[in-house]
């Protein structure tokens, strides 16, 4: 088995070389990786958009800078030590299928890296709409430690011989792999979403990092912002004044028929809603919203509320907010900054692995 310690060095190293999207290293162990890589890595992001329009370079740059610096000796060693010797040192590794999700710039990258740190195989089955990325970072991750090359495989077509199995999907697809994969152990990732729970006494720049919850990424992630609640009486022009420094979405031609489709939709139906022509805001029940389109709801009392949402906990990944909702929050500008112990669903993909 590959000794714990080269594996953290390697996953250390690819996130040096991550980190050169726009600056090239000078650290002398990346020279030689650089010269038949950097290049094409360059390459590979600007081309990104052409497979998929939601991939723009900005945000394929963004996913990027935030592995790199995940990806540190402290961060990896300081996450692998709340768990003892056992959960990454396994004698016989399993051969781990994990079934992509493709909303997002390398969305599956966490559960490959836990995979490979905890010693088993990775038998990987990317989302069509991520077919690139991921299988160019492993060839750089093999040129790093070429005994990785045992560890991972990708999967054309049906999959098979694997001993468990991590799926992520929609609620719909959730079905399908609970039913095709219910004699495996499993982790079945289903739609989640994050709310924003305002007090009232927010600051221009804490609206505006609101923002970047709820944009980035489009909008399309688990961890973005679908739905805000408002102290009754609040003033929502202060939402679009803080929103207006991510006008720009709406030059994305997807997001743009989003918000021009959900935006007719709610005239035709007759809807009550705002609108600042990129951002719809409307008012409901619901957590998840459609694209281009955030929800809102009003509250009187914050004790109220928590009680309200806690029957909705299972339907949220993130709640960003000033105030403390069931035991933790995230601050505003923070949702798409998760730490490496910050796992999808709430579900400890470690402590998983170590039962397969």
């Amino acid at each position: 088995m590959l000794e714990l310690s080269r594996r953290i060095f390697a996953f250390e190293t690819l996130g040096r070389f991550l980190s050169q999207f726009q600056e090239e290293r000078k650290d002398e162990d990346l020279q030689k990786l650089n010269k038949y890589f950097l290049a094409e890595y360059r390459e590979t992001i600007s081309q990104a958009g052409i497979y998929n329009n939601w991939f723009t370079k900005e945000n394929v740059e963004y996913a990027l800078k935030e592995w790199s610096e995940a990806l540190t000796k402290e961060n990896l060693e300081a996450w692998i030590n709340n768990y003892s010797e056992d959960h990454f040192n396994n004698d016989a590794s399993k051969t781990i299928a994990l079934i992509m999700a493709g909303n997002l710039p390398l969305v599956g990258f966490h559960d490959f890296l836990s995979v490979l740190l905890s010693g088993h195989k990775a038998l990987i089955k990317p989302s069509s709409d991520d077919m690139r990325l991921l299988p160019f970072i492993c060839q750089i991750l093999v040129a790093i430690e070429k005994s990785f090359a045992y560890y991972i495989e990708f999967a054309e077509g049906k999959i098979d011989n694997f001993d468990g199995v991590i799926a992520t999907g929609s609620n719909n697809s959730s079905r399908y792999f609970e039913y095709y994969f219910s004699k495996y152990p499993n982790v079945i990732r289903k739609n989640r979403t994050s709310i924003a729970v305002l007090n009232g006494n927010e600051s221009e720049e804490e609206l505006n990092l609101l923002g970047e919850d709820v944009f980035r990424y489009f909008g399309l992630g688990c961890r973005n912002v679908s739905k805000i609640y408002f102290p009754k009486g609040f003033n929502k022009d202060k939402i679009f004044e803080g929103f207006f420094a991510y006008k720009e979405v709406v030059d994305n031609n997807k997001y743009a028929n989003n918000f021009d489709y959900n935006r007719a939709i709610f005239l035709l139906e007759k809807h009550d809603f705002y609108e600042n022509g990129f951002v719809i805001l409307k008012k409901s029940e619901s957590l998840h919203a459609p694209g281009a389109v955030v929800f809102y709801d009003e509250y009187e009392s914050l004790k109220e509320l928590e009680e309200k949402l806690k029957p909705q906990q299972n339907e949220l990944q993130c709640v960003v907010s000033k105030e403390e909702f069931f035991g933790e929050t995230v601050n505003f500008g923070q949702s798409q900054k998760p730490k490496l112990w910050d796992y999808a669903d709430h579900v400890d993909t470690i402590k998983f692995l170590r039962t397969v």
